[in-house]
């Protein structure tokens, strides 16, 4: 074979281990640096108080209208959609009660394995707002300690807290990205060039920031932001009051490297870019919307963008108050509450329950006019019926105990002294009838005639009286005595 031909053949073979090399290296740049499908190993873990809201955040969130809330450790999932993978998972959810007792049950939503996959929410609300910087401090050492009590590999927690340093070190305002010149990018925290990555260990931070760097992405959520207005309306809140607030809220934020979000699932205000914000911390999603602190119900701040001189520029409104006052001094709690207040819950009694306790007081209604009637006196009650039933002209001709009808009287226990005071009555009534008026007007003599019937009147009832004692039967006052009209 001629030389030129062997040097020809060489050169093919050189081309065509090139090309194969060539596509073996794109090959593989494919597979390490291609577009992976999203992991579904990650979650997100929700901390606050009780009534701070953190159910209906995750329904909005998830999409639901609504909202079912249990107790302990609730487990949700938010389904994540990317479009331009055209791929989906499901972010997994922790909502812990904030009963004190259920601390303890942290450790099976944040543990070893989850540690590096968990991002953090801590929630207050706008309704309790002298409580916020308290709550916030406890649920931030309630963290703290948690991740203290985890058997965690030293390499990997100093490696997460070198990332979230370096994410901080990194924030680049969007829309500066492409304009190195713009003042947004990194000049207000001096922090030497963006650019240089290699001195970022080396390069303090500013004062205040990260001083509890836990090595999670950490996301304060300030719910029922719209409660403001009754703030202001109710319990004579000023804009101060606001702002003194708000600066506490962003230098805790600032300690724990947290982004701040101010939401109003009532008024829809940042619930969208809340999950916006967390796709894009978690699965790195593109995020394009800068910070808001024009309104105040809808305050966002990201992760990486305050610090202490823009903290300084809330510190201008504050008049009657200094930055560093006591928290509980300044926002303090209102004697009474009226959104917040709850009427007392009415139950309605069981039906069949209200009408056996009916019955039963008809029942005792019934025995004891009854036994009130057992104990009355018969001739009594017929003789006052009697009495009740004559006119005033007929008791004058009718009323003398001599034309009384034959009638049996059956006495009761006490009847002797009923009987008494029946006939004294007649007696003191018949003195004053038309019959004695009359009798008073005859020929005789009108003196010695009206005493000597009042006197054989009385001695008539007195023997009667004797004769009804004397004609009693024995063995009690059961017994019954029979008379005749004419004998008295």
């Amino acid at each position: 074979m001629a030389p030129q031909e062997v040097m020809s053949s060489q050169s093919s073979d050189n081309n065509k281990e090139e090309s194969t090399n060539l596509w073996a290296s794109i090959l593989k740049d494919v597979q390490n640096h291609g577009n992976p499908k999203l992991p579904s190993c990650k979650q997100i873990v929700l901390l606050g108080d009780n009534e701070t809201g953190k159910t209906t955040l995750v329904a909005k969130l998830q999409g639901v209208e609504d909202p079912k809330k249990g107790s302990g450790l609730e487990y949700a999932y938010i389904d994540v959609r990317d479009d331009y993978r055209d791929d989906h998972t499901r972010l997994s959810v922790w909502v812990l009660d904030g009963d004190p007792g259920h601390t303890n049950l942290l450790k099976f939503a944040l543990n070893e394995e989850t540690y590096e996959h968990t991002l953090v929410i801590l929630t207050v609300t706008m309704m309790q707002p002298w409580g916020i910087l308290e709550q916030l401090q406890h649920w931030g050492s309630v963290l703290a300690d948690h991740l203290d009590k985890l058997k965690l590999d030293v390499d990997l927690r100093q490696s997460r807290r070198h990332h979230i340093v370096k994410r901080w070190q990194e924030y680049i305002e969007p829309g500066d990205e492409l304009d190195p010149s713009s003042p947004m990018k990194r000049s207000s925290r001096n922090l030497g060039d963006p650019d240089d990555h290699d001195l970022e260990d080396s390069t303090p931070l500013p004062e205040g920031t990260l001083s509890n760097n836990l090595g999670l992405d950490i996301v304060v959520v300030v719910t029922k932001t719209d409660y403001m207005q009754t703030l202001e309306k109710d319990h004579d809140y000023k804009d101060e009051h606001l702002d003194f607030m708000q600066q506490w809220i962003r230098r805790f934020c600032l300690q724990f490297g947290a982004a701040l979000f101010y939401t109003s699932a009532k008024e829809d205000k940042n619930c969208d870019l809340l999950y916006k914000y967390l796709t894009h911390k978690i699965y790195g999603f593109p995020f394009r919307t800068p910070a808001l602190v024009v309104e105040k119900d809808a305050v966002f701040i990201p992760s990486g963008w305050d610090n202490m001189k823009k903290i300084a520029i809330l510190h201008e409104n504050l008049f009657t108050c200094q930055p560093d006052d006591y928290y509980r001094e300044i926002i303090v709690q209102p004697a009474t509450r009226k959104a917040v207040s709850r009427e007392t819950e009415i139950f309605a009694e069981d039906e069949q329950a209200f009408l056996a306790r009916q019955q039963q007081i008809l029942l005792s209604g019934n025995n004891s006019q009854n036994l009130s009637r057992v104990g009355e006196s018969p001739m009594r009650s017929s003789a006052l019926s009697k009495t009740a039933a004559r006119s005033p002209a007929t008791a004058g001709i009718q009323g003398s105990p001599k034309k009384l009808d034959s009638t049996k009287i059956v006495s009761t226990p006490g009847g002797e002294g009923v009987l008494a005071n029946f006939f004294n009555s007649l007696l003191h009534k018949k003195t004053g009838t038309p019959s004695m008026n009359s009798s008073l007007n005859s020929t005789k003599s009108p003196g010695s005639e009206s005493l000597t019937d009042k006197a054989a009147m009385r001695s008539d009832a007195a023997a009667e009286l004797d004769k009804l004692s004397r004609g009693k039967k024995p063995g009690g006052g059961s017994g019954g005595v029979d008379f005749n009209a004419s004998d008295c």
